[in-house]
Parts: C-alpha cells; structure tokens; sequence
C-alpha cells in the first residue's frame, strides 16, 4: 500500500482524510503541531525545514502521496501565521518532499484551496499575493499584519495557493507527480466552528449554498482520495470545487 504524508491530519478535513487512507491500508505520516509522527509548526521556517526533514527521514526518502490540509481560518488574530501556514505551509512542503514522491508508485499530491479564493474581485493581483508567490516571507508578514484583516489574508493565501498549483503543473508533471488540489466551500470543521464565532458568521451562515447545506470533512476526503487514485491518471493541474455548487452560483460565467 501507499506511504502518505498528509499536514493538518489531527481534525477535520485531515483527520477525515487520514481515517479513509488508513481504512485503505496506506500508512500515514501526519504532520501537526502535536501527537503524530511528525510535530512541527508550519508558521515557521524552522518548523516547515523540520517537517519536511522529518518526513524524508521517516519514510526512507520515498512517499507515494502527499496531502497538504493544514491551515489557518481567518478569524486568527495573528494574521501573520494564517499567511505563513496556509501558503508557506504549502509551498515549501510541496517542494520539499517533490524529489521524495518522484521515487513512489503512481505519485500524486492534493493541496486545500479554497472556493473563497475567487471570490473578492482582483485577489490575484494583491500586493499581498504577489509577495507570496514571491516567496518573500518578510514582506508577507509586513502586509498581513497591516495592511489587511483575517479574512483577506485567508483569501488571498488561498488565492496564491490555487496559483502555485497551477504554476507547478509543468515542472511536476516531468518529474512525474500529479499536483492537483480541492477548493471546499463551507466544510463543517473547527475552523469554520472558529469563524461563526466571529463578526464574520453572520455571513458566512447568509452565503447562498445552491444544495442548501454545509459540507461534511469525510465528502472532501472522498474526492482527495479519489484525486490520489489511478482512475484519475490524466487529471493533473486541476482545481475540483466541493462547495455544493457555491462558486457555479456566485460566478456561472467563470470556469
């Protein structure tokens, strides 16, 4: 069976995901801040270098699957974490452990985006952003402590997320990875527990979810585990959306 790494596999939708693979007979490496094979804190350089370090010590240099869930709600008052962990906590670890899955059987990586991340009108060309897919850890610190509340920065990294997928398709595609991520819309875990606890909520619980109700963890690790599979062995670059036709409401004319 498969050996995985999955971040964020402690609640919701990681620990969903955890539970299916290993009902599947995978072994699960499980990077997260306690109490699993890999602790580390992903809002650091320290810790992101120590998780991949660990993972690439522990499964001998070789994974078959990467899932990246960790992250941050916007309703986290240290914004500059909520940047770091959701997109540095991608990025680096997707990079980092690449020459690792290029030695496993049938590799693929999913990632967690989010059905938020189109939808503020010109998020991609945020200073912010583009500071992320810059890689420029000081000035995305600077920007998400000043310059924007919890929610943009949620967005945003969620945006620059979708982004450094799709910029990576060629080169993981040669390597011979599939990279494809999730965007769910409302998934009933912590973090959106955390979120309707905010000023926030109210419209959080307004927004128009065509099928008329909240996701459930276990529905988004089905299709993660489905984007890992052979059967979608030509589906690569891809962002699925799992929001109960959310996205297709708010912008039918994108696609």
């Amino acid at each position: 069976m498969a050996t995985v790494a999955i971040s964020g596999c402690s609640t919701g939708i990681g620990g969903a995901t955890r539970a299916r693979l290993e009902a599947a007979g995978d072994t699960v490496l499980g990077i997260d801040l306690r109490d699993v094979e890999v602790p580390a804190d992903l809002s650091t350089v320290e810790g992101r270098q120590h998780a991949v370090a660990e993972v690439l010590k522990q499964s001998g240099g070789r994974l078959d699957r990467l899932v990246l869930c960790a992250g941050l709600g916007g309703h986290i008052e240290d914004t500059p974490s909520v940047a770091a962990v959701n997109y540095f906590g991608v990025v680096d670890l997707l990079d980092g452990l690449l020459p690792a899955l290029q030695k496993g059987q049938d590799p693929a990586a999913v990632v967690i985006c989010s059905n938020s991340a189109q939808l503020a009108p010109d998020t991609g060309a945020s200073p912010l952003v583009v500071a992320m897919l810059d890689g420029d850890v000081e000035a995305v610190a600077r920007l998400a402590e000043n310059d924007f509340s919890g929610q943009q920065v949620y967005m945003m990294s969620k945006n620059a997320v979708g982004q450094a997928v799709r910029r990576r398709t060629l080169a993981w595609g040669e390597a011979g990875v599939r990279l494809n991520a999730v965007a769910p819309g409302p998934i009933v875990t912590p973090l959106l527990e955390g979120a309707l606890e905010t000023p926030d909520g109210a419209a959080i619980r307004a927004f128009k979810i065509p099928i008329g109700r909240m996701g459930q963890p276990s529905e988004v690790a089905g299709t993660i585990e489905y984007l890992l599979g052979p059967d979608t062995g030509f589906v690569h670059g891809a962002i699925w959306y799992i929001d109960g036709g959310a996205d297709a409401f708010v912008r039918p004319e994108r696609f």
